[in-house]
């Protein structure tokens, strides 16, 4: 098993995007990249700990590479957006892909070039080594589909992971 650790706004919507796909063994909510040794929901969200809302996946290399998992990162997101997604606004939403190894940096920036041909805007992902990262809290884990009524989930959440299974439709 490898490992990702991806930021791209609220950390409820890339959960639910990649919960499910195909070579996905784990999607877990967490906190990466700040100064802050013990962040918890509130304080990330205070934007005092340096740290984004990120997704540690573990997944399969044998059935989805790191290169496909970034490809899918950069559609389910707006990396010209600095600081935020819509209206999630703070440097804890900023796009970011933390990497363990130089082959995964090498990846990500790759695809990152490939992808700036798409957008009319530059690409502000930050791609920076993985640190001080943390598991977020369990009542974040799977909240897509554990709060169906949440307003958020109904309004934001919901319409991106339709989209987002629609245009990887062979990843599910």
């Amino acid at each position: 098993m490898a490992r990702a650790v991806l930021g791209a706004g609220c950390f409820w919507c890339i959960e639910g995007a990649y919960k499910n796909m195909r070579g996905i063994d784990s999607a877990l909510p967490s906190y990466t990249g700040g100064s802050d040794p013990n962040p918890t929901y509130k304080a990330v969200c205070g934007g005092n700990t340096g740290h984004a809302e990120t997704v540690e996946l573990v997944f399969d290399e044998s059935v989805i590479s790191y290169e496909k998992i970034i490809e899918v990162f950069f559609a389910i997101h707006d990396p010209t957006q600095m600081n935020r997604q819509g209206n999630d606004i703070g440097t804890q939403y900023r796009s970011a892909i933390f990497y363990e190894s130089d082959n995964q940096k090498l990846i990500a920036e790759s695809v990152r070039d490939r992808f700036s041909n798409y957008f009319d805007k530059e690409i502000v992902t930050e791609i920076t080594y993985l640190n001080n990262h943390h598991i977020a809290e369990e009542y974040h884990h799977d909240y897509f589909n554990n709060n169906p009524g949440n307003q958020y989930c109904q309004f934001v959440v919901a319409p991106k992971l339709s989209s987002i299974r629609q245009k990887f439709s062979e990843l599910y």
